[in-house]
């Protein structure tokens, strides 16, 4: 009985590890999560190539396939609007709203985690508290401000405002990142006279590298697909971002120009996508440190 019984262990143990039951639990649910992650791009791109009577008439065509493609919607989109134009707003606003963001965050974060001073542990707390307000409370306050300095209508109205919502979760992220670097070479260095800021430079930052990635991506993700305050503080065309005029300037009255939109939809994507994969790993181990602690 007993070899019988270690037979029919061994069976269900190689069964287990078969590649079948490899398939069952890793393959298919793998699967299932990329064909759901990627379906919207797909129906974006080949909305974006749909002739007009396909986006139309669903019920006599495949809405999931396209029969004779063109590049009609794509074709005005890049030369009948000013694509390009509202592209370059969002890069801009984008790259200068992140390089505010990450350098105030650094300063930041280094000062409540390095520099010994009573009630650090609750400032870090209240920073971190204060990315949980949601910026659709606090664009109504913001837009006075706005419109009292001058800057309504304007590309700076977005670089000025953006930080206040991307600095608290920077900071609280670069704070994690800062504490798992040990203290003992900020120690050696300033027994060796480095100052504060040779620290910083030469030794935290070279070391935080990953999580300085994942504060950038973060905050360059949120600038570029942000819409409450481009819808509310930018009103010109020319001024607009992408997420804002792709909506705005594509739908007339009640007719939704679908390629089009898609197709603007689906080339304000790319620029994030391709940071997305080229920096994904950084942005995993930064992530990892700063919730270890």
């Amino acid at each position: 009985m007993t070899k019988e019984n270690s037979g029919q262990d061994l069976t269900d143990t190689d069964f287990l590890s078969s590649p079948f039951q490899k398939a069952v639990r890793i393959y298919l649910p793998l699967s299932a999560i990329i064909v759901i992650l990627l379906f919207p791009f797909y129906w974006m791109g080949i909305t974006a190539i749909k002739p007009d009577q396909q986006l139309i008439n669903l019920d006599e065509v495949n809405p999931f396939w396209v029969v004779g493609p063109t590049l009609k919607h794509i074709n005005y989109l890049l030369f009948e609007t000013e694509y390009s134009h509202w592209m370059w707003n969002t890069m801009m606003v984008a790259i200068i709203s992140t390089i505010i963001s990450i350098f105030t965050s650094v300063l930041a974060a280094y000062a409540i985690v390095r520099i010994r001073y009573k009630g650090a542990k609750y400032v870090g707390l209240l920073i971190f508290m204060a990315y949980l307000v949601p910026p659709s409370i606090l664009f109504i306050p913001l837009s006075l401000i706005i419109v009292n300095y001058g800057l309504w209508d304007s590309p700076l109205a977005l670089i000025l405002s953006y930080p206040t919502i991307l600095i608290p979760f920077s900071t609280w992220l670069l704070m994690g990142y800062f504490k798992s670097i040990p203290f003992e070479l900020e120690e050696c260095a300033l027994i060796d006279g480095a100052s504060r800021f040779q620290i910083l430079t030469k030794i935290v930052l070279p070391l935080s590298t990953p999580g300085l990635i994942s504060a950038g991506i973060f905050c360059f993700t949120l600038c570029w697909n942000e819409f409450i305050y481009a819808l509310t503080f930018i009103s010109s065309q020319q001024n607009k971002t992408v997420p804002v005029a792709i909506i705005s300037e594509m739908v007339d009255g009640d007719i939704y120009r679908w390629g089009s939109l898609m197709a603007g939809a689906l080339l304000g994507s790319i620029p994030v996508a391709i940071i997305y994969m080229f920096f994904v790993n950084h942005y995993v181990s930064a992530m990892t440190g700063a919730v270890k602690e």
